[in-house]
């Protein structure tokens, strides 16, 4: 039996070319079929628990609460519901924001930055009802944020965003997913396009209910002497999964990518980057710092790509895991893949606890055992989402996981 039917693709609606494109992806996915632990790019993960017949798409439920602090400095908020029915944004100066079965080159834009071969991004598209494309216009200078809240309900949540950046403009762009209390799967899978000389800062912040499995995929393409800078966060969810790949396929793009999660209960934080140097002079830098506790996981995997022509580009990546207690765990497993001389590549990683000696420095200093070690996780975290600017982010950020610090017991 195909593990999403052509009867359920065409429920979803649609213009015809979306219909069709839902039913490719099911062919596609039952041609590939699940992915599995065994495959490099999954490994250490529990994706061999997903059982698709678990989620069965239902009724639409309400909307989940939005932290007002996300939305308070918008330029514009676009909330997406359970079922991918788009709301009404007003779009600021220079951006045209639309749903992709509306959209004039929703058929070419649908797919264009994502691997024909992954079976996540196939079974996202097979259920999707629809997706939002976002257009600034070449020059748009966007002073304010772009605030995209995504509500996420039992059954699958699939969704598409596409953004694109036309050349020169500047734009942030903040994706938010919240709700998922039942037995929900969260399949987004976002699209950027950054044109030449462009500035794109997006960000992903994922606040989901501890049952849902939150399977994102993130992909972008960095154009002639473009800019993406991307933050992710992965704090709620039983299991958070995020891929982010990143093209740099225009000679001087620069691609920045921060990513934070904090683990507690059994949560696994499971995070796989690359970073594909195309073309000459091209830079990327990418900082992950996440924290587990109790008996929770993380799994770090990242790839530097430099292809054959991509002559003095630079490329970091760094993973930094606190384990803050004995039956907690940690992964990080960075790769290079050089087919270039004349490039400048290095990566780091650290697993371990608290430093001791940093403890003692605070315990010295008048300051108790439980508070010091609070202290040193804060200042863990804080010194990231310094390092962050996707509109109001970072303080939403750094507030969950003040309120989770609290109820955490360091050992």
């Amino acid at each position: 039996m195909p593990l999403v039917t052509t009867d359920a693709t065409a429920a979803l609606g649609g213009p015809s070319w979306l219909v069709d494109r839902r039913a490719e992806a099911a062919e596609a996915l039952d041609a590939l079929g699940l992915p599995s632990s065994r495959e490099e790019v999954w490994r250490y993960s529990p994706i061999d628990d997903l059982e698709i017949e678990r989620y069965v798409r239902g009724a639409k439920m309400g909307r989940a609460i939005v932290p007002p602090a996300l939305i308070a400095g918008a330029g514009s908020v676009l909330e997406i519901d359970a079922d991918g029915g788009i709301g009404s944004a007003v779009a600021p100066s220079g951006v045209s924001i639309s749903a992709l079965s509306a959209h004039p080159e929703g058929a070419q834009l649908l797919g264009a930055a994502t691997s024909p071969a992954d079976p996540i991004v196939a079974l996202s598209t097979a259920t999707t009802p629809d997706g939002v494309v976002i257009d600034v216009e070449k020059g748009a200078m966007l002073a304010e944020p772009i605030v995209i809240v995504r509500n996420v309900a039992n059954g699958v949540s699939s969704g598409r965003t596409i953004v694109r950046l036309a050349e020169g403009a500047i734009a942030t762009v903040l994706e938010v997913h919240i709700g998922g209390e039942g037995d929900s799967l969260s399949l987004p899978v976002a699209e950027l396009f950054v044109g030449d000389a462009a500035n794109l800062r997006y960000g992903s912040v994922q606040l989901l209910g501890r049952a849902a499995w939150h399977l994102a995929t993130i992909n972008a393409i960095v154009g002639r002497d473009a800019t993406v800078s991307q933050l992710t966060a992965g704090l709620g969810g039983q299991y958070d999964r995020v891929r982010t790949d990143t093209v740099l396929a225009g000679q001087g793009a620069s691609s920045v990518l921060r990513s934070t999660y904090l683990g507690d209960g059994d949560q696994v934080h499971d995070l796989r980057t690359m970073q594909d140097h195309v073309a000459p002079k091209t830079i990327s830098d990418l900082l992950c710092k996440g924290a587990v506790a109790d008996t929770a996981r993380s799994v770090y995997t990242g790839l530097i790509r430099m292809r054959h022509g991509a002559v003095r580009s630079n490329a970091n990546q760094s993973n930094h895991n606190l384990v803050l207690s004995e039956t907690a765990h940690a992964d990080s497993v960075p790769n290079l893949d050089i087919s270039e001389n004349d490039v400048r590549c290095s990566h780091a990683s650290t697993v371990g606890p608290i430093d001791e000696d940093q403890r003692f420095y605070l315990e010295s200093r008048g300051i108790d055992r439980p508070s010091a070690e609070r202290l040193l996780v804060r200042g863990f975290f804080a010194d990231l989402l310094e390092r962050s600017d996707i509109g109001p982010a970072g303080p939403v950020i750094s507030a969950d996981i003040e309120h989770r610090l609290a109820g955490l017991e360091v050992r």
